[in-house]
């Protein structure tokens, strides 16, 4: 077993890494960029070397800077985690050149999986059901055209060396061709350095699901079952679940065992994961196969009960697989839920900043009550611009899906992120939403619940006096604080109305000790809590139903979030509403003059010039953030009067890109 292992990574894999090192009395060295010198993986790591500047390119992307901190640190292998250079086989070329150990496969199974292209005839030969496509290597936009023609629209416009959602665009017609292209090379070259581009058949309402595999050098390979994958923004997945609903023994053994003879003919070692796309018809089609850690593994840890970093270390080590194939049993359900600093309700774009609170869900030691939070922050922490926007990943285990689906409805309304924008909300509202409860999921999911986009704002009655229900609790509670008149013999009567958008409800309350009393037409509804007046968090029982929400007191009301909605809930005497309506309210008017950068990145492309008159939903500038490029579109028709960006720019969240006549 190794004394010292070097990890090439940062952020949470980092963490988790080391997690598994010290279970296993492995000595940890980490590495850092600028960006990343006060972060938790640097501080949970037995050693830390920095590394070079903030840019990838510079720090986590150099091979020459992390050979040379292996050697210098006396590590004896290097685990990549996933991203950066996991999948590069120059760096495992040059660590297997240097005698060091690469925890993860040969580089020989690197270079023909990690190719798109190559991997895919490979598999072909291998006799693995595959996608029709290309097969060669697509040089310009009008081999893109013609080769998109002969396959037939819809197409999937791939990365060679992709991976992780990036460098991929659909493209439904010959319209969208050139900026599929055109993105997809862009996107490809600043991840991975590899602009190669080639073009396969979309297959429609597909699902995305996975096998993990585990092999060792003696010959053994086994199949840990399937990760149900469908759940994607921009074809990253956001949700992930082990089993999948969808999968039956019978299929499960059929990708099994195709993931098995893949990894068996290409010599794979380590961990992997062979990815497919299923069909309605349960048909099945090699899509890639992933040389290394998955980000979604601990939902199939959950269901195994193995650490799948600690087989990829045994492996390394030379050590023989443990567990054979009958040996794998299926437990339970599990659920993760990418926790990602981005804003849904602005096309999810990147988010940076400070997370001024960060309160993840409360975690169970040995997750007992089955909720696990892999994350690479904590309260103060900085969310750069250079690197991934994950946050966490949450996970949830439940004797089945049901269960699991409850304790992340659960951990998500306990989740609390204040500083930067992020998708707990749009998470929690799709865990919730009657389709996914129901397995009625595949990758076009997000687009076809959220056709128009996502919106947190409450736009229904249930939920409206649900929340109002609970502001009302607060209110009442935080009152009766205030005039410090408590007795569980004696009601206290006031009637109030609350107003949540459109949405008013007038309410009676009594409130005594141990629970209030509201009255709404002919209902009567008890509420109990043992919330105190400042908790950022309540759990409330109404009517014997129980529910947790996110609360923070503003002007004339509160901001409650949970069940996939955060909203305003103003509260009134009914004297002061009745007054408020006779009360001239102020417009806000928006400057539709200019329009600003949604969030800070790189202009990678300007597609406008001054004095040109454009239409709204023109493409006006690309702009890379967090390793992902943004097409920035009109909202208004117009004449331009001044671009105040060029071309290489770097720009703030808010700063102004354009301004109209």
């Amino acid at each position: 077993m190794f004394k010292k292992i070097l990890i090439a990574n940062r952020g949470e894999i980092a963490n988790r890494i080391i997690q598994t090192c010290k279970k296993l009395n492995i000595s940890s060295v980490a590495v850092f960029s600028e960006a990343d010198k006060d972060s938790l993986h640097v501080r949970n790591a037995d050693e830390s070397f920095f590394i070079g500047p903030s840019v990838a390119t510079e720090s986590y992307l150099s091979l020459e800077k992390i050979v040379e901190v292996c050697l210098k640190s006396g590590a004896e292998a290097i685990h990549p985690g996933y991203g950066f250079l996991s999948e590069n086989y120059s760096f495992v070329n040059q660590i297997e050149r240097e005698g060091l150990t690469f925890i993860g496969p040969p580089s020989e199974s690197i270079r023909i999986m990690g190719d798109k292209i190559e991997s895919k005839i490979f598999a072909e030969d291998s006799g693995i059901n595959t996608i029709p496509g290309s097969k060669e290597i697509i040089n310009n936009f009008e081999d893109a055209k013609k080769i998109a023609k002969e396959v037939g629209f819809p197409v999937m416009v791939k990365a060679s060396a992709g991976g992780g959602g990036k460098g991929m665009r659909i493209a439904k017609s010959d319209a969208d061709i050139e900026d599929a292209f055109n993105s997809s090379i862009n996107e490809a070259k600043s991840s991975f350095g590899d602009d190669r581009i080639f073009i396969e058949k979309y297959i429609e309402k597909p699902r995305h699901i996975e096998i993990q595999i585990l092999a060792d050098t003696y010959g053994n390979v086994i199949h840990l079952g399937e990760r149900e994958c469908s759940i994607q923004r921009r074809n990253q997945k956001i949700i992930e679940e082990s089993p999948s609903s969808f999968v039956d023994e019978y299929l499960r053994n059929e990708m099994g065992e195709q993931a098995k003879k893949l990894s068996e003919e290409v010599g794979y070692t380590s961990a992997g994961t062979v990815e497919f796309i299923v069909d309605q018809n349960k048909d099945f089609y090699f899509l890639e196969m992933n040389t290394r850690l998955q980000v979604e593994h601990p939902v199939t840890e959950l269901v195994t009960n193995l650490d799948l970093v600690e087989e990829m270390i045994r492996i390394a080590s030379g050590e023989e697989l443990r567990i054979k194939q009958e040996d794998i049993q299926f437990n339970g359900w599990a659920i993760e839920a990418r926790i990602y600093a981005e804003d849904p309700e602005r096309n999810f774009m990147p988010s940076t900043g400070r997370l001024k609170v960060y309160i993840p869900p409360k975690v169970p030691s040995g997750d007992v009550e089955g909720i696990r939070n892999d994350t690479g922050v904590q309260e103060g922490d900085e969310i750069s611009i250079y690197y991934d926007p994950m946050i966490s990943k949450l996970c949830t285990y439940g004797v089945d899906r049901e269960e699991a689906i409850v304790k992340m409805q659960k951990a998500l309304n306990n989740y609390v992120i204040k500083g930067i924008q992020n998708n707990v909300n749009f998470l929690s509202s799709i865990i919730r939403n009657k389709r996914f409860v129901s397995g009625d999921i595949n990758t076009s999911f997000i687009d076809e619940v959220y056709p128009e986009g996502f919106s947190s704002k409450i736009d229904n009655n249930q939920d409206a006096f649900l929340c109002s229900l609970v502001a009302v609790y607060l209110y009442v509670k935080e009152q009766s604080r205030l005039i410090k008149k408590r007795s569980s013999n004696i009601f206290y009567e006031k009637s109030l109305v609350t107003k949540v958008g459109s949405y008013i409800y007038e309410l009676r309350t009594y409130d005594r000790l141990e629970n209030l009393i509201i009255e709404y037409e002919d209902s009567v509804i008890s509420l109990e809590s043992k919330w105190c007046p400042g908790d950022k968090l309540i759990d409330i029982s109404i009517d014997n139903d129980l529910y947790s929400f996110k609360v923070e007191k503003i002007i004339l009301g509160y901001l409650i979030e949970g069940l996939g909605f955060s909203d305003k809930i103003y509260i009134f005497t009914k004297q002061a509403f009745d007054l408020s309506k006779h009360m001239i309210k102020k417009e806000k008017k928006l400057d539709e003059k200019i329009i600003k950068c949604p969030m800070p990145g790189l202009v990678v492309s300007v597609n406008i010039s001054e004095g040109q008159k454009i239409e709204m939903g023109d493409k006006l500038f690309t702009v890379e953030a967090m390793k992902m490029e943004n097409i920035i579109k009109s909202d208004i028709s117009g004449k331009i009067k001044k671009i105040y960006c060029a071309e290489g720019d770097s720009l703030a969240s808010d700063q102004i890109m354009i301004e109209f006549e």
